[in-house]
C-alpha cells in the first residue's frame, strides 16, 4: 500500500532580519519574502489539494484550527515569522468566497481579501525584545548549562582559535571598527563579527573596506562562527550544555503523540526558534553523523520537519505499530529553484524512516519536558526548583488551547540569542522559564513591549 502522512511538525528559523548589533533587530522585506516562500512549500508539499504527501485529511483551503498549531516567542522577528508563515501556509481565500449574507440581505465581503486567521501562541513577558539581546549565558535558566558553555572559552580548542586566528580578524578590522572596539574583534566575537559582516553583504550600498571582503575570507568567517557556536551549543561529553535541543525534543514528541493519541485531529504543528536550538538538537540526534552540514549554523528560513508516516490503511486511523517517523532538514529558504527538504538518518541508524515506538523511545532517552527532571539535570534548586520534588507536572499532560500552556522561552539557550518558545504544560516551569500568555483561537493578540529589553546580566553578543 502506498505511503501515507498523517501528520507533520516543523521547527523553523525566522527570515533575514538587520543586525544584532544595532537593535532593534527586526525582520526585513526579505526575511518576510523567505518565510513566505518557506510556507508556501510547505503548503504545496502538504496541504494543498493537489500536494504529492498530502496529509490525510487535512482541510486544503479553509482552515480548520483543530488541525494546526502555531509557537512562537512574543519577539519581533520571530513571532512576525510565525503570523507570515500562517498567512502562506493557507492564504487568503479572496472576496466572494468567505461573503456572508445578513438578515436584511447586505453581503459582507471579509476584511483584506479573505485572509484566514491562525492564532499564534506566545507569551508576552521574558522573550520580548531578545532578538535584540546579547548572548546565551545571561538568559539561560538552567545553572549547569551557564557552566557547561561558559567551560568552552576554558578549553584548548577554544584557546587555540583565539591566538590562531588573531591576524585575521585584524584584517577584518576595518570593515568593522564602527561597531566595534578593536579588543572586540577576535574569535571570541566571531559570531557578531559575522553577523554584521553578513547582514551589511545582504542590505548595505556601501562597506568600509569591501576589498577584504573577498569570497574566502567571507567562507572563513563563516565557518569560524559555525565552529565558535557548536562549541557553545553542543559538547559530546557534556549534554547538559544542550539543554535547550533537549526541551525541544520533548516537544516534538508532544506534538507528534497528539496527533495520535488524538486519531490524527492534530496534523499540523509548527515552531519557531532559534539557531542555537536547532545546534543543540542536532548534537543531541546525533546528526553530524549523517552530514557536516549539521556543525554549520542554519540560515535564515532553515526548516526541519518530522513526517509522521504510514503504509497502512489511513481509515481507520492506523495503531501506532504501524506508523513511522522520518525526519528532513532543509537549510536556509526553499524557492521553486530549490530542492525540498532531505531526510537524514537520526541517532545513527542506518535508516531514514524509523517506527514510531524506536522513535518515541530515542526522543525520550534525550528529552527534558518534566519540572522535577528539568531541575535534577540542571542542578538547579531555588525558586520553582525548591519545591519541583513535591509537584511533578509532565508535559504529556497538556491540552491544546488550554490556559495551563506554557512556554520554554529560556529553558536552555545554549549557543546564542536563545528565544525558543515551545510551550509546556508545565505551570512550575512556567514560573522558572518565563510567565506565557495563550492567545486565544479566535485572535491572534500582540501586546506592546520595549523591542529592546534584554537582560542586563547578559554579555557579549549573538543571534537568534
Amino acid at each position: 500500500m502506498a505511503e501515507t502522512v498523517l501528520g507533520i511538525y516543523i521547527f523553523s528559523r525566522h527570515g533575514d532580519r538587520t543586525s544584532k548589533s544595532h537593535p532593534p533587530s527586526n525582520l526585513t522585506n526579505l526575511g518576510q519574502q523567505q518565510i513566505s516562500l518557506s510556507a508556501t512549500y510547505y503548503r504545496n508539499a502538504y496541504i494543498a489539494s493537489n500536494a504529492p504527501m498530502k496529509i490525510s485529511g487535512v482541510n486544503a483551503d479553509v482552515v480548520k484550527q483543530s488541525q494546526i498549531n502555531v509557537e512562537a516567542p512574543e519577539d519581533t522577528v520571530l513571532f512576525n515569522s510565525a503570523l507570515g508563515f500562517t498567512q502562506n501556509l493557507y492564504p487568503p481565500l479572496g472576496l466572494r468566497i468567505n461573503a456572508q449574507e445578513l438578515r436584511n440581505g447586505t453581503t459582507i465581503d471579509p476584511p483584506i481579501n479573505g485572509v484566514q486567521y491562525i492564532p499564534v501562541y506566545t507569551d508576552d513577558t521574558t522573550s520580548a525584545g531578545q532578538e535584540d539581546a546579547a548572548w546565551l549565558q545571561g538568559g539561560t535558566s538552567c545553572a549547569k548549562a551557564k557552566i557547561s558553555s561558559n567551560n568552552y572559552f576554558l578549553s584548548s580548542e577554544y584557546m587555540s582559535l583565539l591566538t590562531s586566528t588573531q591576524g585575521f580578524y585584524d584584517m577584518l578590522a576595518p570593515v568593522v571598527n564602527t561597531t566595534f572596539k578593536s579588543s572586540e574583534i577576535s574569535f571570541k566575537n566571531a559570531y557578531t563579527v559575522w553577523d554584521e559582516i553578513n547582514v551589511a553583504l545582504i542590505h548595505n550600498k556601501t562597506i568600509p573596506s569591501v576589498d577584504v571582503l573577498t569570497p574566502e575570507v567571507v567562507e572563513r568567517a563563516a565557518s569560524l562562527a559555525a565552529q565558535h557556536e557548536w562549541g557553545l551549543a553542543w559538547n559530546t561529553s557534556d549534554t547538559i550544555r544542550a539543554i535547550s535541543g533537549a526541551t525541544l525534543a520533548a516537544q516534538m514528541i508532544k506534538h507528534l503523540n497528539a496527533t495520535i493519541t488524538g486519531q490524527g485531529k492534530s496534523k499540523v504543528s509548527v515552531q519557531f526558534g532559534p539557531y542555537a536550538t536547532f545546534q543543540s538538537f542536532f548534537g543531541l540526534a546525533q546528526l553530524p553523523e549523517a552530514s557536516s552540514i549539521f556543525m554549520n549554523i542554519p540560515d535564515y528560513a532553515s526548516t526541519m520537519v518530522f513526517e509522521l508516516v504510514t503504509n497502512a490503511s489511513a481509515s481507520p486511523f492506523p495503531d501506532p505499530k504501524d506508523i513511522s517517523v522520518r525526519f528532513k532538514f532543509h537549510n536556509g529558504t526553499i524557492t521553486s529553484n530549490t530542492t525540498g527538504p532531505t531526510a537524514y538518518r537520526l541517532f545513527g541508524q542506518s535508516e531514514v524512516v524509523l517506527p514510531w515506538m524506536l522513535f518515541q523511545d530515542s526522543m525520550k532517552k534525550i528529552a527534558i519536558g518534566d519540572q522535577a527532571d528539568w531541575c535534577k539535570a540542571c542542578g538547579n534548586s531555588t525558586g520553582i526548583c525548591a519545591s519541583s520534588s513535591s509537584a511533578t507536572h509532565s508535559i504529556a499532560a497538556s491540552s491544546k488551547g488550554s490556559e495551563n500552556r506554557i512556554s520554554v522561552a529560556q529553558g536552555g539557550v545554549i549557543g546564542a540569542f536563545v528565544t525558543l518558545a515551545v510551550l509546556l504544560g508545565l505551570s512550575g516551569l512556567f514560573l522558572l522559564l518565563g510567565g506565557y500568555r495563550i492567545v486565544k483561537k479566535g485572535a491572534v493578540v500582540r501586546s506592546s513591549s520595549s523591542e529592546s529589553s534584554g537582560s542586563p546580566s547578559r554579555v557579549g553578543k549573538t543571534d537568534a
